[in-house]
């Protein structure tokens, strides 16, 4: 049987000496007694406010969601966001998704800001991640957040912590935060009340000031007119967007917009999916299988929070196949790219921006249209902050990551499935116009750059045993880095915690202008890249592959893609990693 951890014990006494409510401290009791390996998960630590904000499993208990960490935590970023603001009105804007109380926990959020004399935009209904993002610029906010637990589970909630740029947290506003809340230790220290009149209903006429930002995307209104109709099968995963990606398309003037109804129930326990993430076949199963029936042109699916879209289309034999993020947004980059260019929208300052652990073949593609192409480290809110950068410089048109994230424009500064979802749509109807699929339009890419395959190996770690065996890994491959994979050599290596580059062919060693962080990429001669990272949030060591070969004909395409898919094989097996 279990022993009571004394750490938890401690936390435990903690809340129930505090002025927390009678039915909590009768469940942490009952725990103690009948459950007390819940109870040590439960409350052995306090659930850490990261640096992108709060995600674990709701219940009771320090390491937990729940009402009062989410409040002690509020508290934290209001004394933060004070701090910076000293002499000026507060403004604040506050939404979530579907997931179990996230509802309760926004308006949580909303009553500790408004105790704070802040004025808080508060959504009445769920929304889009992307549209909080909005929202706080919109409004002229200090501050936003966004209720929501992305793709997890749905034992899971969490709290994404923006500031007034309309991005998620970074340095050095993320760890300032950390130390705001950190230092909430006692539920007495928030300031919580009612306060009404600092609390502003934000409605669904929001919706249109949104919708209209996204319909100016548009390049390609004559092919939708033409194409209309072509089929769509859209899923919102039960999720947020269900709420206006069927607006967005409509207003795009896409009218054959069918949705998987099973999946169209706004329910936070996301009953037909073991997990809604729209990078898993699993939970995009219902969506193919009415694609099929419908004979549709595209599935698009978003994640609960719609922020990410994962996409499902007909290759050439016909059949439905999942594309990968790196490849959704590789298709956009060129199609989005190629309109400026017809357009003539260039004026020669525009960039793009990808994540360091994106295909290189985004950077080609930027190249060949003489448009500059940003790497930033992994993480949207990185891309995000080089939009605020070079803001008033140079001209942002989009960016991607390997993900399933993606944004065009710089009216929302996170990613956005919304906007997404409709340029993907406009790319079908686009091909169409010379009866070709958004699939053959990959296949374009492939044949004008080269086929560049991707894949993530991801290995978990657990305990104190496994943090150390990561930190061994990444040692190792630091100070005996391989020199040659695959027959071929390594021509560069990319450490991101030393911030150099090395140059091995000529012997040259550059700095790298980004935020000291532990990774280490080491790139082939024939153009193909291995990136191994340990996860900031999971007990995980995650390899990204990325490699190259020359295709010469569509014909070659099947039988080249499986022979990269062996390629990443033999690379996994040379550096030892076991799946």
């Amino acid at each position: 049987m279990a022993s009571l951890d004394l750490e938890a014990k401690r936390n435990a006494d903690n809340w129930l000496n505090s002025s927390i409510d009678q039915s909590t401290k009768n469940i942490i009791r009952d725990m103690m007694e009948n459950n007390i390996e819940e109870f040590n998960e439960s409350f052995y630590r306090s659930l850490e406010f990261g640096t992108g904000g709060l995600r674990g499993i709701m219940g009771v208990g320090t390491n937990r969601m729940n009402q009062y960490t989410v409040a002690m935590a509020t508290q934290g970023f209001a004394n933060y966001i004070i701090q910076n603001n000293p002499s000026k009105e507060i403004k604040v804007a506050v939404s979530f998704d579907n997931r179990n109380r996230s509802n309760e926990f926004a308006h949580i959020v909303a009553k500790v800001f408004a105790a704070n004399g802040f004025k808080v935009y508060l959504f009445k209904e769920l929304r889009p991640t992307p549209v909080l993002s909005f929202a706080v610029r919109e409004f002229g906010c200090d501050a936003g957040v966004m209720l929501t637990a992305s793709h997890n589970p749905k034992e899971y909630n969490g709290y994404k912590a923006y500031w007034n740029d309309g991005g998620q947290l970074v340095s050095p506003h993320d760890t300032l935060v950390i130390d705001e809340v950190n230092k909430i230790i006692d539920y007495a220290q928030v300031k919580i009340d009612e306060k009404q009149e600092n609390i502003i209903i934000v409605d669904n006429s929001f919706d249109k000031i949104y919708l209209d930002k996204v319909l100016e995307l548009t390049l390609s209104p004559e092919a939708i007119k033409r194409h209309k109709d072509i089929k769509i099968v859209y899923t919102p995963l039960h999720g947020t967007g269900l709420t206006l990606v069927p607006k967005a398309l409509e207003m795009y003037g896409f009218t054959n917009v069918n949705i998987v109804k099973e999946q169209a129930i706004l329910d936070g326990n996301f009953p037909t999916c073991k997990s809604p993430n729209p990078e898993e076949k699993s939970a995009l199963e219902l969506g193919i299988k009415l694609a099929k029936e419908l004979d549709a042109s595209i599935l698009l699916a978003t994640d609960p929070d719609a922020d990410r879209v994962g996409i499902s289309v007909k290759d050439s034999k016909g059949e439905f196949v999942l594309l990968n993020g790196n490849q959704t947004a590789t298709v956009l980059t060129y199609y989005i790219l190629k309109k400026w260019k017809e357009l003539g929208k260039f004026k020669g300052n525009e960039f793009i921006i990808k994540t360091i652990v994106t295909s290189e073949l985004i950077k080609n593609v930027a190249e060949s249209f003489d448009v500059k192409s940003y790497d930033v480290l992994t993480g949207f809110k990185f891309i995000a902050d080089k939009i605020l950068e070079l803001e008033g410089k140079e001209k942002y048109i989009c960016g991607g990551e390997e993900s399933y994230g993606f944004s065009i424009g710089d009216f929302v500064r996170d990613k956005d499935a919304v906007s997404a979802c409709c340029l993907i749509a406009e790319v079908c109807a686009w091909a169409a116009e010379e009866g070709k699929t958004f699939y053959d339009i990959l296949i374009d890419i492939y044949l004008e750059y080269g086929l560049f395959k991707e894949d993530l190996l991801s290995l978990t770690m657990k305990g104190k045993s496994g943090a150390e065996e990561i930190a061994s890994m990444m040692t190792n491959f630091r100070n005996n880095p391989p020199k040659e994979l695959v027959g071929l050599k390594v021509v560069g290596i990319k450490d991101y915690k030393t911030k150099k580059s090395f140059d091995l062919i000529e012997n040259k060693v550059e700095d790298i202008d980004l935020p000291s962080s532990n990774v280490l990429q080491f790139f082939l001669e024939d153009g193909s890249k291995v990136t191994v990272r340990p996860s900031g949030t999971e007990p995980k060591i995650k390899f990204y592959f990325g490699v190259f070969n020359k295709l010469s004909s569509r014909e070659e395409f099947e039988s080249l893609y499986k022979e990269s898919d062996q390629k990443i094989q033999s690379i996994i097996s040379e550096l030892g990693l076991k799946q």
